[in-house]
């Protein structure tokens, strides 16, 4: 797809989702809400979010440590500027960030290093999905909102776990799941199929060097800190709000419908996906009156809190390794483009 076309259709989906979360705001209150908040709150989740990076960074050692056992500030580095670039970057350039700073970083191949940003991406999706059905079984069911919900936490097993099953047949048969790419997707598009082949290939190879079985305890340790302080980091934060005050019941609840929310692609930053996220997930328990005014304005700093601790960290640590934004965006470009114009089979 043309670039311009990607990019007009993120900003679309931005604009559209933005009209949707503030349509029937109440700007006084927000205003209000905003002006009277309590923003000492604000110190504390920073906190949480920096072990939240923490234990994102620890995670990811954990599953590379099969490959090789990175140094902490290295791995620091590669971790704080490629979440940055996920954040910032259009095109989902972002995504390819950490695993092309981490092979700069050590012996580990790029696409070793993209096997690991792979299998945390599924576990996430799996412990998410789950975790949310499980949360909505004690949301009242009147609330029209939970339809809407459990719909999401659905459509997300299923890509995650159709993702994981895959993964799983093809570690297992390897050559099948090649030639079932082949098979498959060759009858439409034989160029994309044998990149994808090829892909898949490569990832199975890289599936088979999986960290010792402490350190993969240990990357499931880091998954239940990591999405425990986002749920408490919310609940505390909405403190700063006195009608909200959110249960760590409800927090969790409302962060697992971000998630899901921030997974629809949108212009870079996540402006209107992330609010009309958190707009559904407090609808489930606040009155709409709370929720177009407080609920808003709590989703507004959410968002402003989270976005600066990560271009800040990226840009700090940018400044530490003597590294250029425009060098590692540029490169991650040309490579993009170069693989996309790859001639098909």
């Amino acid at each position: 797809m043309n670039r311009a076309v990607k990019l007009i259709a993120s900003l679309l989906v931005t604009l559209l989702f933005s009209w949707w979360a503030f349509r029937d705001t109440d700007w006084h209150s927000q205003v209000s809400s905003l002006k009277s908040a309590n923003y000492l709150w604000v110190l504390p989740y920073f906190v949480i979010l920096t072990l939240i990076h923490l234990a994102r960074t620890l995670r990811w050692g954990c599953l590379l440590s099969g490959l090789e056992r990175v140094p902490f500030k290295r791995l620091n580095e590669a971790s704080g500027i490629g979440f940055m670039m996920l954040l910032v970057l259009p095109f989902r350039l972002g995504e390819f960030a950490r695993p092309f700073l981490i092979a700069q970083r050590s012996s580990i191949r790029r696409s070793a290093a993209m096997t690991s940003v792979v299998l945390e991406r599924i576990t996430d999706g799996m412990f998410v999905s789950v975790g949310m059905w499980v949360l909505l079984l004690f949301v009242k069911a009147e609330v029209p909102e939970v339809r809407y919900v459990k719909l999401g936490a659905t459509l997300m097993f299923a890509v995650f776990g159709g993702g994981l099953t895959f993964l799983l047949f093809a570690l297992k048969h390897q050559a099948r799941a090649v030639h079932l790419v082949r098979a498959t997707v060759g009858r439409l598009a034989p160029g994309v199929a044998d990149k994808m082949a090829d892909i898949v290939d490569t990832f199975v190879g890289a599936m088979r060097q999986l960290p010792a079985r402490g350190q993969m305890v240990g990357f499931f340790i880091y998954t239940l800190v990591y999405w425990g302080l986002n749920g408490l980091g919310m609940a505390m934060l909405s403190r700063a709000f006195g009608t909200m005050n959110l249960t760590p019941f409800q927090a969790y609840v409302v962060m697992s419908v971000l998630v899901v929310g921030v997974m629809i692609p949108a212009a870079p930053g996540m402006v209107g996906t992330f609010q009309a996220a958190v707009k559904v997930g407090l609808s489930l328990f606040l009155p709409a009156s709370v929720v177009n005014s407080s609920g808003l304005a709590y989703a507004n700093v959410l968002w402003l809190c989270q976005t600066v601790q990560q271009i800040g960290f990226g840009v700090v640590l940018m400044s530490m390794a003597h590294v250029s934004f425009k060098d590692i965006a540029g490169k991650l470009d040309k490579e993009q483009q170069a693989t996309s114009s790859l001639p098909s089979a």
